[in-house]
């Protein structure tokens, strides 16, 4: 198979990809990346060890970064779905509220959980307050330009969806949010039910026990 994902199934940046992958019905190799034990053969495929990456096997091409991923599908991988609005402001819009989600939702969500792994004598309290900080700022912020009952920017499923899915069902974990943003919390129901990330839910409920509570 031409496409092959290297990817973990608690990664909340991973999710995103499947996500698109499910929605646009795109068919590729699935490859589970152990960070620990398999760093030194996949850092020959991926230099810094991030996760996802997608290999191209048809067209020599490895593509990091989950926005950029999404985008190739799209130009040379194009399916069922279409993740990109075809109007320009449209897009650009999607594009603003895609990157809100990885970079203010999900990394500080992941700078929560990542002190949660350190050792009991290595915490970063002052680091988790401010992650603790942005990441409120920036739910409060999404629950204030909440529209409507359906989907991140207009009525159709798109790139910034697939961001949103992960970033707020990780965050909830983290920094529970249905009690006081319920608009935002209708709409992680809403990304919950849609049946790409449900699928994507679904496999990664064996790993879960792994989440730091």
């Amino acid at each position: 198979m031409s496409l092959k994902l290297y990817f973990h199934p608690l990664s909340s940046f991973c999710h995103k990809v499947l996500i698109a992958l499910y929605e646009t019905g795109t068919l590729f190799e699935p490859r589970i990346v152990d960070l620990f034990g398999e760093a030194v053969e996949y850092r020959k495929i991926a230099p810094l060890g991030k996760i996802p990456v997608l290999r191209d096997e048809a067209k020599n091409r490895t593509i990091p970064e989950t926005s950029i991923i999404i985008e190739y599908l799209a130009q040379h991988y194009p399916g069922k779905a279409q993740l990109f609005p075809a109007d320009r402001d449209l897009c650009r819009q999607m594009r603003l509220c895609d990157r809100i989600y990885d970079l203010y939702v999900n990394v500080p969500m992941q700078n929560i959980v990542a002190d949660r792994l350190r050792p009991a004598d290595n915490k970063d309290p002052f680091g988790v307050d401010q992650a603790r900080t942005l990441l409120k700022t920036s739910l409060d912020m999404i629950e204030r330009d909440m529209a409507g009952d359906r989907w991140a920017v207009g009525d159709g499923f798109t790139m910034a969806d697939c961001a949103a899915a992960p970033a707020l069902f990780y965050a909830d974990m983290m920094q529970p949010f249905r009690e006081t943003h319920k608009k935002t919390a209708a709409y992680l129901e809403r990304l919950m039910q849609r049946p790409s990330y449900a699928r994507v839910l679904k496999e990664a409920e064996p790993y879960f026990a792994m989440v730091p509570k």
